[in-house]
């Protein structure tokens, strides 16, 4: 077959045509054509030469030649690639150890499998230096919202045309009823690009919370000029979401602003989310007051915080009470989402109730623990005592102010208190015992009877046997043996690491290198963030 001829101008041309097209550089593009030249001169002259190709960055003249390296006698291991110096020295006087001998060979004309074989290698570099550039181009993009057009659908998954490149929406990141079709415009949020052997991988979402928060940034000038803050989001993707925000200027309303002129700005944002009800709020920074706005449009009356359990119990009037909870739980579930806090709504009417109910059960606990009428046990309840403990370390003095007692009654509470607690020790110790949770873990952990007795259930009974355990054994909020208890995980951690270096398993100084290795990390971890 007749052989192809490519030109020195036709070279530098393909070159820069295929590097403007793909929007790389005119230089790797003219790399990989060295490189397909020279595996097509290693075909043609033999692939145990070393043959290399150079264009010239001008001329475009096309060099082809065959390399052979100048080395010692004894390092001669490939007698076709190199040569001993002495050998060397008949064609290149001045040749030294590590020179190479340079034949020029003849241009080769391209036959078919040959310039098949240099496309092959020319379109793989250039997809390579393509990937490469779109990875440079996107990798800090994470965070902006794109425009694209939808280049095909599978099983749900949507491929994006970015124009410079591609990205993937997947079913999960799209908004339920919402379908493309190719062609379709697609406005997104890049949540992730990701380095993959098969190119880089740009992730899009149009349900997370902060594609909301951009959008409104894009339509709220207050936003993007920083004036006004969005402290957080909460979605349900097209149904609903709470959004809280913050005005860094008195004057300003941060509500108003994201609202917008007859509900322009905020009316924008939900024809992009197909028609997402959105609840705008202010933020407080009292938790009280940011979780009565977040169950807006509901009017709330009364709120008791337990930070312990991170739980409010929020009280609305009977009539306010659907629409607090909202349909399926939906607006008690954002504003939990959204304040962090676990939400208990109840009515006026369930809140008197259980207060009612919690009454007569600690007046019950103190008349039976304390051997009182039921006269003294409520007035306890009602000066705010919830427990015995209470009772027994709370000095006499305070319980003689209380009116209706005197010093003799307070110091007679305080001695069925200390007795009371003294025989729930006993019996507790007891049992703590038959379980055989040994007095040296008891020593170690420095835990009360009532820990203990968790741990022995769970068949912990030794140091060597808290030893062998891990931290969120301890503390998983989920199945831990002693969750719910005054834990940490850090906490649990570090007497687990104890219990090693006593039972033996580890020294001091193990343990003293793999903590200052740890505080060394963190301290890393915290300059990078």
């Amino acid at each position: 077959m007749e052989g192809i001829t490519i030109t020195r101008t036709d070279m530098l041309a393909v070159a820069d045509a295929v590097a403007r097209e793909k929007g790389i550089e005119r230089e790797l593009v003219l790399e990989a054509m060295e490189q397909a030249i020279q595996k097509a001169g290693r075909s043609k002259y033999g692939m145990e030469h070393d043959i290399r190709a150079a264009i010239d960055r001008k001329t475009g003249e096309i060099v082809l030649a065959r390399y052979i390296e100048v080395v010692e006698p004894d390092a001669l291991e490939d007698e076709v690639k190199q040569v001993t110096v002495e050998r060397a020295r008949r064609k290149k006087p001045d040749a030294v150890v590590g020179d190479f001998l340079v034949d020029r060979l003849p241009p080769i004309d391209f036959g078919r499998i040959a310039a098949q074989t240099a496309k092959q290698v020319i379109v793989q570099k250039v997809r390579e230096a393509e990937r490469e550039r779109q990875y440079e181009e996107y990798k800090d993009r994470a965070g902006e919202i794109v425009n694209g057009l939808v280049k095909r659908v599978e099983y749900g998954n949507v491929t994006v045309d970015l124009g410079r490149a591609e990205a993937v929406l997947r079913r999960d990141e799209i908004i339920p009823r919402e379908h493309f079709k190719r062609g379709d415009r697609v406005r997104a949020f890049i949540y992730d690009v990701r380095r993959e052997p098969k190119g880089p991988q740009i992730f899009l979402s149009r349900t997370r919370p902060e594609f909301m928060a951009m959008l409104f940034a894009q339509e709220v000038p207050e936003i993007y000029d920083g004036i006004i803050e969005i402290k957080k989001v909460a979605r349900d993707p097209g149904s609903r979401a709470k959004i809280a925000v913050l005005s860094n200027d008195g004057s300003i309303d941060p509500v108003g602003a994201c609202v917008g002129m007859r509900g322009s700005r905020v009316q924008a944002v939900v024809a992009e989310l197909q028609g997402e009800k959105i609840d705008i709020i202010s933020w407080r920074d009292e938790d009280a007051a940011f979780v009565v706005n977040a169950l807006a449009p509901a009017e709330v009356t009364k709120v008791v915080m337990d930070p312990d359990t991170n739980t409010i119990e929020v009280v609305v009037p009977d009539e306010q009470l659907s629409l607090a909870i909202g349909r399926r739980g939906q607006n008690v579930r954002l504003a939990s989402m959204l304040t962090g806090w676990n939400i208990d709504i109840m009515t006026e009417e369930q809140e008197s109730e259980k207060r009612q109910r919690e009454f007569a059960e600690r007046s019950e606990l103190f008349m039976e623990a304390l051997d009182v009428d039921d006269m003294i046990a409520q007035l306890l309840v009602t000066e705010g005592f919830t427990s015995v403990e209470e009772v027994a370390y709370v000095p006499t003095d305070e319980l003689a102010a209380i009116e209706g007692f005197d010093e003799d009654v307070a110091e007679a509470l305080s001695e069925r208190a200390n007795s009371h607690l003294d025989e729930q020790n006993r019996l507790l110790e007891e049992k703590r015992k038959e379980l055989g949770v040994e007095d040296a873990l008891a020593e170690f952990t420095g835990f009360s009877n009532k820990l203990l007795i968790k741990l022995g259930e769970n068949e912990i009974c030794t140091v060597e046997d808290f030893a062998g355990l891990a931290a969120d054994e301890l503390t998983d909020p989920a199945d831990g043996i002693l969750r719910g208890e005054d834990l940490s995980e850090e906490s649990a951690t570090l007497m687990v690491m104890n219990a090693r270096v006593a039972a033996g398993w580890i020294t001091q100084e193990e343990l003293d290198a793999m903590l200052a290795a740890d505080e060394e990390a963190s301290e890393e971890e915290g300059e990078t963030a």
